[in-house]
């Protein structure tokens, strides 16, 4: 089981950059080798804010449009996730609290790998990235 971060699909559809075509050929490889793929509601709330603040409806539609087509389940939080959290805030330095929201959820899922191209993953005990 590996979580998809929203990087991964903000580059799929985005504009010209290196990561785009890691980010295809990372997805092309899981899915061809049958990997079970989650995400959470955060992903969703981290599209919908970074293609407002853009101004880019058309490309928050299609960022959409791949993650519902990778994940197999999307996963939700309430108050016991956030306080977990906030612990994990405290105990990983450098962490964002988006990142540590997205490791409380995986963790609660039993999942401890994350296909990401954000590196504040890696200061995360237990936590692999894949990319």
């Amino acid at each position: 089981m590996i979580f998809i971060d929203s990087n991964v699909p903000m580059y799929i559809v985005g504009t010209p950059h290196p990561n785009k075509e890691n980010a295809m050929a990372a997805v092309t490889d899981l899915l061809r080798n049958g990997e079970r793929l989650i995400t959470d509601i955060e992903v969703y709330q981290e599209i919908l804010h970074r293609y407002t603040s853009l101004r880019r409806p058309a490309a928050m539609d299609a960022a959409f449009e791949v993650i519902d087509a990778l994940a197999n389940d999307v996963l939700s939080f309430g108050m016991p996730e956030i306080r977990a959290a906030r612990v994990l805030l405290a105990l990983v330095p450098g962490i964002s609290a988006r990142d540590a929201l997205h490791v409380v959820v995986m963790q609660s899922a039993g999942c401890n790998r994350i296909l990401s191209f954000d590196a504040g993953f890696d200061a995360c005990p237990g936590i692999v990235r894949v990319s």
